[in-house]
């Protein structure tokens, strides 16, 4: 069974990585265009997808939008770790934002694990571009992915999403080997 691809489109790239539209539930501020709140977007996809995809050693790449899915997806993988050791919603959301206004490597970075999948911007406002995005990115798939993983009645993470922490997509991960 082949890996799960995005069905949305992207009306721009910095890069190679797809600048996809997104709805803003938690008005986070970027450059990705808006979406309106009853659409599905990359994130809601990207989520919908994790526990399938999950799976998967090998990922091929069809698009933009799909390596904007894989790097949602490697996001998602460090969040799980982060809610691991969580015990309550209100210590999960604090995890969760710290890890997304944390410092992180864009593509090109020395210190980006996945420089062979995507390439450098082309000038330093395109840089700049990018990592605004991916820190929308990760503010808003931090919000929405503790509203899936925490269970409403207990207030503690669900062991059926935890179980897929310790798992590596396409054998790679965004934290640095030891962390």
């Amino acid at each position: 069974m082949p890996a799960y691809h995005t069905t949305h489109t992207a009306q721009k790239s910095i890069g190679n990585l797809a600048l996809m539209p997104i709805k803003c539930q938690s008005k986070s501020k970027g450059p990705a265009p808006r979406l309106p709140n009853d659409a599905t977007d990359i994130i809601d996809e990207t989520i919908g997808f994790f526990r399938a995809n999950i799976f998967f050693r090998n990922y091929d790449i069809k698009s933009d939008g799909d390596r904007t899915l894989i790097y949602i997806t490697l996001y998602i993988q460090e969040c799980l770790k982060k809610l691991q050791r969580c015990s309550s919603k209100e210590q999960g959301r604090k995890e969760l934002y710290t890890l997304a206004v944390s410092p992180f490597d864009v593509p090109g970075d020395p210190g980006f694990p996945l420089n062979s999948m995507y390439s450098k911007p082309q000038s330093r406002a395109e840089a700049d571009q990018m990592k605004a995005y991916i820190a929308q990115l990760r503010l808003e798939v931090g919000d929405r992915l503790l509203e899936r993983v925490i269970d409403p009645e207990t207030g503690k993470p669900s062991k059926w999403w935890l179980c897929f922490s310790k798992r590596k997509f396409m054998e790679k991960s965004l934290s640095a080997p030891g962390k």
